[in-house]
């Protein structure tokens, strides 16, 4: 062992704050466990693993010999052919999909296989043969195909939001005027839906492809931002690999299929991170701090979610001052090999005037009969009076097949899946954690890392932490991409760290883990795949055939689209979520709702539509008493023998009360 000779760890080297912070994180990992025994759920189980193999093998590189590690490298003939199977690959993903019509498991495992390819050229090429132009170009590409692949397999469009959305940028194309969506919250965050218009104007081209155009590009563009900002921080060979890292992240990928406001929002974030880390890296002009500053109101003009979370970014960035101004760092203990001495920037102007932008935007957005700041807090204090409690956790969209799987004894593969979801995740969370540690060194603190930091922190605290006292109104979900922006560049921080500081063998096996398995399992989960889930009885689809399409068109004129208060209860329209959304999103038939199925017994609705993909895959129905489920449903438990039916295509079935009876 490498502490053979030393009675303590003191002896050998004394304790930092990175050394004390990673011993803390053991301590945490093991006190953590015991809450497995009180509640299921999967970050639970596997959070604190994780937390305490990324504290260990920290601990591992700080207390060994003090040497730059010797990576093996590839040969440059191998270097240079690599490029081109990427691109050779990249070819038949587009060929493949062309062919089955859609992107099937073998297409996520020849895409896992490439994007493995990449992350061994960023971690294993020699400093003579690496090239950053042609790493980024193949990320890019590679992020262009991985999605552009599914928004042409898909007749519709991908999600469930992106049908409103599009229904108001039909309405401010019709009418030419933003008035159009005076009765709705996004009336004054309408960036994002005039973008659209203006492009389907500019390049005379349908709505869906001024979309694809405009905010479908720009999605795996802005992927190059995360690079422009590591690379403030780190050399190039980290910059490329935090890029490629938040490049093949599945909540990342999923908002550059499904293209709504948070997709926008997510753009301008990552640009306001960027201008964040500019001036606190270099000595900053008027430009930048512009840069900065427009960045900003671009997202609270685009997307109410995003603003809030550019807010804490932005309150983690001001954190990070007051810390090296009256805290424990300071400027003069800096490494300089490490990271530039720079006296922290005064960002207190910066935040005053996003809150108060925030606040009186908000203050002047339709929600609800009332603004969207008062029923935000309305809602938020609604919960803390009656949800909100220690281990409070609700069913997430995630966790459905466990919802289904209560009636029956689960199968190894309901069991595995939801781990499966969050394994790329996990594996960027060590990471993290090791970048974590790195940087809270006194020798290496710094206003920026520091602001990564915080940022991520307080961002888990949001999407792991909140959701087990039952506070979910913060939508957890929506923040996983923006997170992955500070994690990829810690992450690829961690990286480096061990790639420099732990023996050969331990670092080739965790770099080689890592390539192997985190690309793969980014692309299994569910967000990655929404269009045709690769686990079709446990995931949801999120997306339409053309048959599924055209039955919601053809039912509307059926019906006469008759608007919601002329609707009876008892004239409801029942099916399974999510394609009860579309009905209502697109205005077909507006009061429609998820159909309720008993256990092992038959819905009894008077109005319902059935397709087959409630047989074959995974669909949501209601239950009497408690949660839905994911199940698959007959046609019989769902349109009963005395029912008539007034439209089929073959596969979309619409059943009414028999005249008859």
């Amino acid at each position: 062992m490498f502490l053979v000779g030393y009675s303590s760890l003191s002896e050998l080297r004394p304790l930092r704050l990175d050394s004390v912070a990673a011993i803390g994180g053991l301590l945490l990992a093991l006190a953590m466990l015991p809450l497995q025994l009180f509640v299921s759920q999967v970050y639970l189980d596997t959070v604190p693993f994780v937390l305490a193999i990324a504290c260990g093998l920290y601990l591992v590189a700080l207390y060994q010999q003090d040497r730059e590690t010797t990576m093996p490298r590839l040969p440059t003939s191998v270097s240079m052919a690599l490029p081109s199977v990427v691109l050779v690959g990249l070819g038949g993903l587009i060929v493949l999909t062309s062919l089955q019509g859609e992107r099937t498991p073998v297409f996520f495992g020849l895409a896992g296989v490439l994007a493995t390819l990449i992350l061994v050229q960023i971690l294993f090429t020699s400093s003579r043969d690496f090239n950053q132009r042609l790493l980024l170009a193949q990320i890019v590409l590679f992020a262009l195909v991985f999605r552009f692949t599914a928004l042409y397999a898909t007749p519709g469009y991908i999600g469930i939001d992106i049908w409103t959305h599009m229904g108001f940028v039909d309405s401010i194309h019709a009418q030419e005027s933003l008035s159009a969506i005076s009765h709705d919250k996004h009336y004054a965050s309408p960036f994002y839906h005039l973008l659209v218009v203006a492009s389907s104007l500019l390049l005379d081209v349908p709505l869906r492809l001024a979309l694809y155009l405009s905010v479908g590009v720009v999605m795996p563009l802005s992927v190059l931002l995360v690079y422009a900002t590591t690379n403030l921080l780190v050399s190039a060979r980290w910059a490329v690999l935090a890029t490629a890292l938040f490049a093949f992240a599945g909540h990342v990928a999923n908002w550059g299929m499904h293209l709504i406001p948070t997709s926008l929002g997510l753009v301008f974030f990552l640009g306001v991170l960027y201008a964040l880390i500019r001036v606190m890296r270099i000595e900053y002009t008027i430009r930048d701090f512009s840069l900065l500053l427009l960045s900003s109101v671009a997202v609270i003009l685009t997307h109410q979610v995003s603003t809030f979370i550019m807010l804490v970014l932005l309150l983690a960035a001001f954190v990070a001052q007051v810390v090296f101004v009256v805290g424990p760092f300071g400027i003069t203990r800096l490494d300089t090999s490490v990271f530039r001495a720079k006296k922290p920037v005064n960002l207190i102007g910066l935040v005053v005037f996003n809150f108060g932008m925030t606040i009186f935007v908000w203050s002047l957005t339709p929600y609800r009969d009332q603004s969207f700041l008062a029923t935000v807090l309305s809602y938020f204090r609604q919960t803390l009076e009656e949800s909100a409690g220690f281990l409070n956790i609700a069913s997430g969209g995630s966790s459905g097949a466990e919802a289904g799987a209560e009636a029956a004894a689960p199968t190894l593969l309901e069991q595995l899946v939801p781990y499966i979801d969050v394994l790329g995740f996990l594996f960027l969370l060590g990471a993290t954690f090791v970048g974590c540690l790195y940087v809270v060194h006194r020798r290496r603190a710094e206003q920026s890392v520091f602001t990564l930091l915080l940022a991520a922190a307080i961002m888990l605290v949001f999407v792991l932490v909140l959701p087990m006292f039952g506070i979910r109104n913060f939508i957890p979900t929506r923040w996983f991409a923006f997170l992955y922006a500070p994690m990829a560049i810690l992450g690829a921080i961690g990286l480096r760290t061990f790639a420099r500081n732990l023996s050969p063998g331990i670092v080739v096996t965790c770099l080689v883990l890592f390539a192997l398995i985190y690309p793969g399992a980014m692309f299994l989960a569910a967000e990655s795949n929404t269009e045709n889930p690769v686990f079709s009885e446990q995931h949801e689809q999120l997306a339409y055939s053309e048959a599924e399409l055209a039955a919601v068109d053809s039912i509307g004129e059926l019906t006469g689209s008759p608007d919601g208060d002329n609707i009876r209860p008892d004239q409801q329209l029942h099916t399974d979520h999510p394609y009860q959304t579309v009905f209502s999103r697109t205005g077909a038939y507006p009061s429609t709702t998820t159909a309720t199925v008993p256990d092992g017994g038959s819905a009894d609705h008077d109005y319902v539509v059935y397709r087959t993909e409630q047989s074959t895959d995974a669909t949501y129905f209601g239950t009497a008493d408690g949660p839905g489920r994911i199940e698959q449903v007959s046609q019989d438990r769902l349109c009963s023998p005395d029912q008539a039916t007034v439209y089929t295509n073959g596969e979309v079935t619409m059943c009414t009360p028999s005249p008859a009876s």
